[in-house]
């Protein structure tokens, strides 16, 4: 790679060669999986290029290709699975300036993919008491961009489902990686070839995303002395039309207790928990639900003290993969697994699995709706000790019923969210001919005896399924 032509291509915009730096913007939160940090460690970019408007990405895309200059693009880096990490090298595409939120309408706003999402609705708030219908659980550091590109759904996902799902994305403008670049508008299917994509086939810039009514959500703990106790009622909570919930989310004891430090106070011994974020005017109304489940409320932030609340991250700061950071503080062993439970027998594969690897892996569900279905999805902490016993915890999983979505494969379709196809790898061919987006993580692109067409679940079903 010829890097000091590159940066002669450049000159003018905003260049980083400083070793330390360039290391840490190749970097996401890979370190999540004892695989993913073993194989990823040593990886790094050479250059980070930060464009700020879109005539500077197309500058960049062009000279890259002239010069045979890979190129991964980078949001804030909060993934988990080295969507964002160079693994050949060359130049790390930081978007994070191009973060413009441009316009907001009833139902909609539009941004740029370095947005943050937390900003966002702040925006959307002021301007018309709406927010965003998804996000994940690093909401004040993510990128729209990067959420788009590397995520698949969040809170919220219990009333809208995932970014897979038909309307959770209006448009998405992408600049191809060609001599001369080219500007694309997507929309409706379309837009799938691009989502959970890693960015491998274009780049993001400019989102329009769609909107609901904002709320100062409620955050709950409810009790139970059971998992399957709080399970079953985050189930049967998630079936409640009538109550508008955001997060319902069951975590099996010991976990609140060992690693949800500002939250121990309100928990007891043994109490396996269910976090919940309730729209105000449904609190009443959940509260009487809660009675009939038999749950105990263990925190209402709506009743509690000033100084109980001081400090306290939000529900959803312990739910979704927050879940597994906030176990890491405390303990390195820790890391997880991501599972769906199918419906119509969510909670009989629930107990099932839950009783199979007692003081190894701990059970966290999410409940979302999945093609109309309540259902969940499994963020299972894991004690760690071989990389061959969470290949085998794996296995038992899968053959058990239980869909892994594997967070130690760095590859799109190793770990299972999105599938490669005929229609996405000609879009690939058409927005990367030389196959400088992101090098390394689409397989069915690196290798072409590669079967794509397997009998695998994968979240985002292939094109050519649909």
């Amino acid at each position: 790679m010829d890097l000091a032509a590159l940066k002669r291509d450049l000159d003018g915009l905003k260049i980083e060669d400083n070793e330390k730096i360039v290391q840490q913007k190749s970097r996401d939160f890979y370190w999540y999986s004892p695989v993913l940090k073993r194989q990823l460690d040593h990886v790094s970019g050479d250059l980070v290029v930060t464009p700020k408007t879109q005539a500077e990405v197309i500058r960049v895309l062009a000279a890259c290709h002239r010069l045979g200059v890979p190129v991964t693009p980078r949001g804030t880096g909060t993934g988990n699975y080295g969507q964002a990490m160079p693994l050949s090298g060359g130049v790390v595409l930081n978007l994070a300036e191009l973060d413009e939120i441009v316009a907001i309408s009833p139902g909609r706003v539009v941004c740029g993919p370095g947005a943050i999402l937390a900003d966002i609705d702040r925006a959307t708030r002021a301007h018309s008491a709406q927010e965003l219908r998804l996000h994940p659980s690093t909401y004040n550091t993510a990128s729209i961009g990067g959420f788009i590109a590397g995520g698949s759904g969040g809170v919220g996902s219990i009333n809208f489902g995932g970014l897979r799902d038909f309307g959770n994305i209006i448009r998405l403008r992408v600049v191809t990686m060609e001599a001369e670049p080219k500007v694309l508008e997507l929309t409706g299917e379309d837009l799938h070839k691009v989502t959970h994509a890693y960015g491998t086939n274009g780049i993001i810039t400019e989102v329009e995303m769609p909107l609901t009514a904002a709320y100062d959500w409620v955050d709950v703990l409810v009790g139970f002395d059971s998992f399957m106790g709080a399970a079953r009622y985050g189930n049967a909570l998630a079936c409640q039309d009538g109550l508008l919930t955001k997060l319902i989310t069951p975590i099996a004891a010991p976990v609140p207790q060992l690693y949800f430090k500002r939250h121990q106070k309100f928990l007891r011994e043994g109490q396996s928990i269910c976090a919940v974020m309730v729209a105000p005017h449904a609190l009443d109304a959940f509260l009487a639900f809660t009675r009939r489940e038999g749950g105990e409320i263990a925190y209402n932030a709506a009743t509690a003290r000033d100084e109980d609340k001081k400090g306290l991250p939000p529900a959803y700061e312990l739910a979704w993969n927050h879940t597994t950071l906030r176990a890491l503080r405390v303990d390195p062993s820790i890391t997880y697994l991501q599972s769906l439970y199918p419906f119509p027998n969510q909670l009989a594969l629930v107990e099932k699995m839950d009783a199979m690897f007692p003081g190894e892996v701990f059970s966290h569900l999410e409940f979302v709706r999945l093609d109309g279905n309540i259902t969940c999805f499994g963020l299972n902490l894991v004690r760690f000790t071989t990389e061959e016993r969470l290949d085998e915890i794996v296995r038992l999983f899968e053959e058990n019923g239980c869909p892994i979505f594997n967070p130690h494969r760095y590859t799109l379709e190793e770990g299972g969210m999105k599938q490669t196809d005929a229609i996405q790898l000609a879009f690939k061919r058409q927005a990367d001919p030389q196959g400088l987006l992101n090098p390394g993580k689409m397989i069915a692109w690196e290798n072409p005896d590669y079967d794509y067409r397997s009998g695998k679940t994968f979240l985002f079903k292939g094109l050519a399924a649909r």
